[in-house]
């Protein structure tokens, strides 16, 4: 077994996998592409966070925050023996705990005072289940108008007493692309 890099005066064992071109694309990458994805994550999760041009960071954000976890992968398995020295030596735990805690209000409902997701995405329930005669005057329309409307988009409607989800499930649509449709300004 070849031994290489230097720690201390002392030659060390290569790291696992060191021997073959995946060990090594672990060796020279891991670190870097953590740093550089952190970075974009960093970045667009401060965007979204102060709500600066969010279309154009979300999907972003979401997607390298994916790829940023198949980078922390390889640097844990790069850096896997120096992990062990941080359980070993119980410095890991406090850490990680702290962590814990100050995810525990965005997770838990009412904890913190924070009420859970978006309000708009909370209504959507609301909406799609009242009936077509109660949903009628928040869309300022009458039922009627409604259930016209409805129909000429091709739609199943039987009666007023109808929700968008049964007329949505009857005509074989989803559910909010029915909502959608009947919302003024579309």
């Amino acid at each position: 077994m070849s031994t290489s890099g230097i720690s201390g005066g002392a030659r060390v064992p290569p790291a696992p996998g060191q021997e073959n071109s995946f060990g090594r694309f672990i060796s020279r990458f891991a670190t870097p592409l953590t740093a550089g994805l952190f970075l974009i994550s960093a970045i667009s999760g401060t965007a979204l966070f102060f709500h600066w041009t969010p279309g154009t960071f979300h999907e972003m954000h979401e997607w390298l925050s994916l790829v940023l976890l198949a980078a922390f992968a390889f640097h844990l398995y790069k850096n896997w023996v120096p992990l062990l020295g941080y359980v070993r030596r119980g410095t890991l735990i406090l850490p990680l705990a702290v962590c814990l805690i100050a995810a525990m209000p965005f997770v838990i409902p009412g904890v913190g005072g924070h009420n859970r997701g978006n309000p708009a995405f909370r209504l959507v329930p609301l909406l799609t289940h009242a009936r077509l005669s109660d949903l009628a005057p928040v869309l300022k329309t009458t039922p009627d108008e409604l259930i016209a409307a409805l129909k000429k988009r091709g739609l199943t409607v039987r009666a007023p007493n109808e929700t968008i989800e049964a007329v949505a499930i009857d005509s074989d649509k989803e559910v909010p692309e029915v909502l959608f449709s009947v919302i003024p300004g579309r």
